[in-house]
């Protein structure tokens, strides 16, 4: 974002975890809710949670408390190829909802391109995902956040950590994801806890998410550039 001008920016996430590492230092304005600057801009960081209602709920609150300036879609994201690999992070230069069809550009043409999904993204189905719409990353709340800004005429940025690979196969989270887009733990470790095959895929997923979240947190400057 190459402005010389002070702006006030909203960071959507959906998880603690994708802004524990950005937000270090920041005042916690109250639960997943965090207030601090970059670069001299002032920012507000929002962990809302999965998918893309939660999102909405995030951007509506950001919006109401904080009139923002920009909008920036930030957290982990799923690799559909092997061309991106986990605890990677990259700008996005477009993102594409695959229920609707929309899509919505943001500045930084240099970036990569995101499907946003209604679930998480399962491996059998992430080469075809790819290929139908010529992404290679997959997500649950981009779309949400980048219609809001479009509606709102805000500026739009999305970043994204690579938590998985193309080819792990993990569980399906959605039946675990609470009506607040919360993922109910409890229940999914006992679910898992009986399905071996998917531990060493879920160990990978919990170190790559936070090498994501480091490597996500040093491209912070690029949006106040």
């Amino acid at each position: 974002m190459k402005n010389t001008s002070q702006n006030r920016i909203a960071i959507i996430a959906a998880l603690p975890g994708e802004l524990k590492p950005l937000v270090h230092g920041w005042q916690q304005a109250e639960k997943h809710v965090w207030t601090g600057t970059l670069g001299g801009h002032s920012c507000m960081a929002i962990a809302g949670g999965m998918g893309a209602e939660a999102a909405t709920r995030a951007v509506t609150q950001v919006q109401a408390d904080f009139r923002p300036d920009v909008l920036v879609s930030y957290g982990w994201a799923g690799a559909l190829t092997c061309a991106l690999k986990p605890g990677m992070a990259c700008a996005i230069s477009e993102v594409i909802d695959a229920t609707t069809g929309e899509r919505f550009k943001t500045p930084d043409t240099a970036g990569t391109r995101l499907l946003t999904l209604d679930h998480v993204a399962r491996s059998d189905e992430k080469r075809k995902l790819a290929e139908t719409h010529l992404t290679v990353l997959a997500d649950m709340e981009a779309a949400a956040v980048a219609r809001f800004a479009q509606r709102q005429q805000l500026i739009f940025h999305c970043f994204k950590g690579i938590s998985d690979g193309y080819n792990e196969i993990l569980p399906d989270f959605t039946p675990f994801i609470s009506a607040e887009g919360q993922l109910r733990m409890a229940a999914f470790l006992a679910h898992v806890a009986v399905r071996p095959k998917y531990w060493g895929s879920l160990q990978r997923l919990g170190k790559m998410s936070q090498v994501a979240a480091g490597a996500l947190a040093k491209l912070a400057p690029v949006m106040v550039g």
